[in-house]
């Protein structure tokens, strides 16, 4: 058998080997109760995985799209601080490590790993699909409450993904308040909702008064000019579907796409922090390719919304704007 070609690839093998066997209609009937948890408004203040068959079900369902969602979070990331990478990193709430595959996908090299999360059954799967990775092998997987009581040592870069909403907002307030003390690089990933949008700029905010640069996605640390309530940033991620995800909820598409919101956030100052050089402007909406033109909804640098037409009188831009996707930096480095 050829060897997986992609990190991803390489996930959803180890997730293949792992599940193999588990019934199916065990594993949907747990899905949907963690799809309405996922969605829920009200905080468990509780683990969410409670048990394996809980845990495998997730990992069938949930850790591919998590992986695309914080790789992309994480690539917008790269692109703003270039030359960087985290020499260790921290994962609270990681459940079953979907955020450290995504980072060492990143940044393909050895660092410590640091896994924090309230479920066992969770570190335990974790542990047993990073055993197949050769950068995750030796990763620490740690029990630990999620929550004002937790303690970091210091670290690079800190991840928190699909966390915060599983949070009472007293918790929220400390975890991420922790994480800024503790990190270089901060990087929140949340479901891309009307909710997880709200939980994302309250983070962000938290991040900016504890002196944090935002690098992504927005090209600069203004107040976000989308205001909760009216609107929502978020973006999407293309995720391949394994023919085991069919089998756990069904669906017909060989693909589906994850929508999310996030932040990446830099220390301003520090003596280790990376320099940030954020783009000029985001592409907050997908591109709009109509005859001749492409309209390009962006949030830009001097913290305003708006909207530029390209058209074919803009030449190789043009050619650029028809090849742009939702959530890339605006105008391109080769434009």
């Amino acid at each position: 058998m050829n060897a997986p070609s992609t990190p991803a690839d390489a996930l959803r093998s180890a997730l293949a080997a792992l599940l193999d066997g588990l019934p199916p209609k065990q594993a949907a009937q747990a899905v949907d109760r963690l799809i309405a948890n996922y969605r829920g408004r009200t905080p468990t203040d509780a683990p969410v995985l409670r048990d394996r068959s809980d845990v495998a079900a997730y990992a069938a369902y949930r850790m591919p799209a998590t992986f695309e969602a914080v790789r992309g979070a994480l690539a917008a990331l790269a692109d703003a601080v270039p030359g960087w990478a985290p020499a260790r990193h921290t994962d609270i709430g990681g459940g079953t490590g979907a955020a450290t595959w995504a980072v060492s996908a990143t940044w393909p090299q050895e660092r410590p790993v640091t896994v924090l999360d309230w479920a066992e059954p969770a570190l335990a799967l974790g542990r047993e699909l990073a055993a197949a990775h050769p950068l995750l092998d030796a990763a620490d997987w740690r029990k630990a409450r999620i929550g004002e009581a937790l303690a970091l040592d210091a670290t690079d870069l800190v991840t928190l993904s699909y966390v915060l909403g599983e949070l009472t907002p007293e918790d929220r307030t400390a975890v991420v308040s922790t994480a800024a003390r503790a990190a270089q690089v901060v990087v929140i990933v949340e479901p891309g909702t009307p909710d997880g949008y709200t939980r994302i700029i309250e983070a962000r905010d938290a991040l900016v008064a504890a002196g944090y640069e935002i690098a992504a996605p927005c090209p600069h640390s203004a107040a976000c000019p989308i205001e909760p309530g009216r609107d929502w940033c978020h973006f999407s991620a293309r995720v391949s579907r394994s023919s085991l995800h069919r089998k756990v909820k069904g669906g017909s598409l060989p693909y589906e796409d994850e929508k999310f919101s996030y932040v990446a956030a830099v220390r301003s100052g520090g003596p280790q922090g990376p320099g940030v050089d954020p783009v000029a402007a985001r592409i907050v909406r997908k591109p709009q390719i109509r005859k001749g033109q492409v309209l390009l909804e962006l949030c830009a640098a001097d913290g305003t919304l708006g909207r530029e037409t390209v058209t074919k009188r803009h030449g190789a831009l043009y050619k650029a704007a028809r090849d742009a996707e939702w959530g890339d930096g605006w105008p391109p480095h080769t434009a």
